[in-house]
C-alpha cells in the first residue's frame, strides 16, 4: 500500500558538489514509492503482488502497464523523488517532495473499502512510505489493525506519527531504520544492546515483531521470545533508497506462506535482498543473481534477551 507514490527521478553525474552547475549523464524515471517498490520487488520473485493506495489517473495507468493495481483516485497530482546518483563512489543524495493534499472527503473511506475487499484473498499486507496531505496519521494503523484482525501477517513501515499509532496495534510488525525507531521511542539506537532496550516496551505491548534495518550494519530481528541479527560480512556500496524496501518484500513473502518462519533464514533472505537492490542504480529493482549467492554468506547471531519486569 502505498498513500502518497511518486515518479522517480534518477540523475547519474560523475561526482555531486554543492553550489555548481553539473552535467548528468543519464536520466531514469519510473513510478515508485515505497509501497510500488515492494510490489516491484515481490513480482521479481515471483510472488503475486498487487500495488493499492491513493493515486491520480495517470500514475495508476502507467503502474497499470507494469503490475497489478487498485488505486483510490484522489490525489490531483503525483509528487516526484530526486536522486542524484554519484558514479565515482556510489553516493545516493534524494530529495523528496511533500506530495498533494487529498481534499475527497470520502476517498479514505473508498480506501477502506477497498482493502477490506482485498483481505480475503491476501497472504500479507505491506503499509509503506508517507501520507499526503488531508490523510490522518491513524489511517495506517486503523487499515493494520483490520488486516491483523482478518489473519493477514502485516507490515507497517512507516515513521513519525503514523509509526507511534501503528505501535498500538497487537500483532503488527514494525520495520523502523535506526533514526525511526529512536524518534519512536526516545531511547539511543547506536548498538545492538541499545535497540533491543528500545524494542523491549514494544514487544510488551503488543507488537509481533519489530525489524530494525541498520543500513550497511545489516538488521536486528525481535520477537516476544527471540531476538538475531543479521548482517553481510562487508556492505556492498551503491544507492541504498529501495534497499528496505526490498527487505520488507522478503519479510511479507516469507510471512505470507508460514505465520511461524524460520526467523534466521528470512533475516538472511532479507539481507541478500536488500544488498541486491543497492546495486541497482534504482529503486525497486533487484540482481536476483547477486541475491542467490549472497544469502549463504549472511551471517545470522541469536541474541540474548532480556526483558524488562513490569
Amino acid at each position: 500500500m502505498t498513500m502518497n507514490p511518486a515518479y522517480d527521478m534518477t540523475y547519474r553525474v560523475e561526482h555531486f558538489e554543492r553550489g555548481r552547475p553539473h552535467r548528468v549523464r543519464s536520466v531514469d524515471q519510473r513510478i515508485g514509492g515505497r509501497g510500488i517498490n515492494v510490489t516491484r520487488v515481490l513480482n521479481q520473485l515471483g510472488r503475486y503482488a498487487r500495488a493499492t493506495g491513493f493515486s491520480d489517473h495517470s500514475f495508476a495507468a502507467a503502474a497499470e502497464l507494469e503490475m497489478p493495481v487498485d488505486f483510490v483516485h484522489a490525489l490531483p497530482w503525483v509528487r516526484r523523488t530526486v536522486v542524484i546518483s554519484e558514479s565515482d563512489d556510489g553516493t545516493a543524495t534524494a530529495l523528496w517532495e511533500p506530495g498533494a493534499r487529498i481534499s475527497d472527503p470520502h476517498a479514505v473511506d473508498q480506501l477502506r473499502v477497498r482493502v477490506s475487499g482485498l483481505l480475503s484473498d491476501t497472504g500479507g499486507l505491506v503499509i509503506a512510505g508517507s501520507l499526503p496531505g488531508g490523510v490522518d496519521v491513524s489511517l495506517p494503523a486503523e487499515l493494520a489493525r483490520l488486516a491483523v484482525a482478518a489473519g493477514v501477517p502485516t507490515i507497517c513501515d512507516v515513521d513519525g506519527a503514523a509509526l507511534e499509532l501503528a505501535a498500538g496495534v497487537p500483532g503488527v510488525i514494525l520495520m523502523p531504520n535506526t533514526h525511526e525507531l529512536e524518534r519512536l521511542t526516545g531511547r539511543p539506537t547506536r548498538t545492538i544492546p541499545d535497540i533491543l532496550a528500545a524494542v523491549d516496551p514494544l514487544i510488551a505491548n503488543g507488537v509481533g515483531a519489530v525489524i530494525v534495518t541498520r543500513g550497511g550494519l545489516g538488521m536486528v530481528a525481535i520477537t516476544p521470545d527471540r531476538a538475531w541479527s543479521a548482517a553481510l560480512p562487508e556492505p556492498l556500496a551503491g544507492n541504498p533508497t529501495g534497499a528496505g524496501d526490498a527487505a520488507a518484500a522478503a519479510v511479507i513473502a516469507s510471512l505470507a506462506v508460514t505465520r511461524e518462519p524460520d526467523w534466521p533464514t528470512l533475516l538472511a533472505d532479507a539481507i541478500a535482498i536488500s544488498a541486491a537492490a543497492v546495486v541497482i542504480p534504482v529503486a525497486g529493482e533487484i540482481d536476483r543473481g547477486l541475491r542467490d549467492r549472497l544469502a549463504p554468506t549472511v551471517r545470522v547471531t541469536e541474541l540474548e534477551v532480556v526483558r524488562a519486569r513490569s
